[in-house]
């Protein structure tokens, strides 16, 4: 099956090491604001993963993490919740505990959402952390032809189904995000459903991942822009992407493009700020400003 490598995900998006390394390069004006990072516990005994976890992680520090945040400045991070622990959101809730300064950090969910339960296992999770849960994660991403799945750790499940609306249901009403892993050949079911929630707002990871269908496929990712509610994150940078985030850039516009990570050392830092910049070179500092973090702070509902 066609499935998106954890490891080149995580090298694209320069968050595999949480040392500090090198000095941080000076910090632009403006917000900047970290949407891609998974943290995984390195007190195993108390926050075990999943015996149905799809892979083993290598544990990180989240003391080390919080070292750089004050290094780098940033604003505030997103903890993506990851697959290895399913449905248990015990690290994420305890890493909202230890945040370098009162509500730094908020996070994503990850439930099943076909599962009847999920939309009041989503409320429970949302009353246990107020103001925390920002958005519920979804896949798309089996291999061209394959049908949905029903059961498995990685929930790439119908679109249609209605318990599938009914837990996007849910995300609209408690004003969250549905943030969404997707193939291109998968663009257009997930525009059908975004269409049908139109103040739910939709941000597509890692670029739509262009390397992984047609270039008529991708065409339909473009299209998405058509849709006011769709969001993009630039992130999972693996070659020659430029062109590619030009075509995005053209599409979206600079309000509705997040950038995604900025690394977890100073030295990933400094080569992601100078990425910002050569791969927006087109782009005036003010629109380069909402893309680096403005964009995110409203996304994401930070005060």
């Amino acid at each position: 099956m066609d499935r998106v490598s954890r490891r080149e995900a995580l090298t694209a998006l320069g968050g595999a090491a949480l040392a500090i390394g090198a000095e941080a390069a000076t910090r632009p004006a403006g917000y900047l604001v970290e949407n891609s990072l998974h943290m995984f516990a390195e007190d195993q005994a108390r926050f075990p993963g999943h015996p149905n976890g799809p892979y083993k992680p290598r544990p990180n520090s989240l003391e080390k993490y919080i070292a750089f945040v004050r290094e780098a400045k940033l604003d505030h991070t997103v903890l993506v919740h990851p697959e290895p622990y399913q449905d248990d959101h015990s690290y994420l809730e305890y890493c909202f505990t230890r945040e370098p300064t009162p509500g730094y950090f908020k996070g994503t969910c990850l439930f099943d959402p076909i599962d009847p339960k999920t939309p009041a296992r989503i409320q429970e999770l949302v009353n246990r952390n107020p103001n925390r849960i920002v958005g519920m994660r979804i896949h798309e991403i089996r291999k061209r032809g394959d049908p949905y799945t029903q059961s498995g750790t990685i929930r790439d499940r119908d679109l249609g189904a209605p318990e599938m609306k009914n837990t996007w249901l849910k995300i609209q009403d408690l004003g969250m995000l549905v943030q969404i892993q997707l193939l291109p050949y998968f663009a257009k079911p997930v525009g059908e459903l975004a269409s049908e929630f139109p103040d739910t707002p939709v941000l597509i990871d890692h670029l739509g991942w262009p390397s992984r269908g047609t270039p008529e496929e991708y065409g339909d990712v473009l299209r998405l822009a058509k849709t006011p509610s769709v969001y993009m994150k630039i992130s999972g940078l693996i070659g020659d992407i430029k062109p590619v985030i030009r075509r995005l850039y053209n599409a979206f516009g600079p309000d509705r493009l997040v950038w995604g990570s900025y690394g977890a050392d100073g030295a990933a830092f400094q080569k992601i700020l100078s990425q910002v910049d050569e791969v927006f070179d087109y782009a005036p500092e003010t629109e380069r400003a909402k893309i680096r973090g403005s964009n995110a702070m409203k996304l994401f509902k930070f005060r």
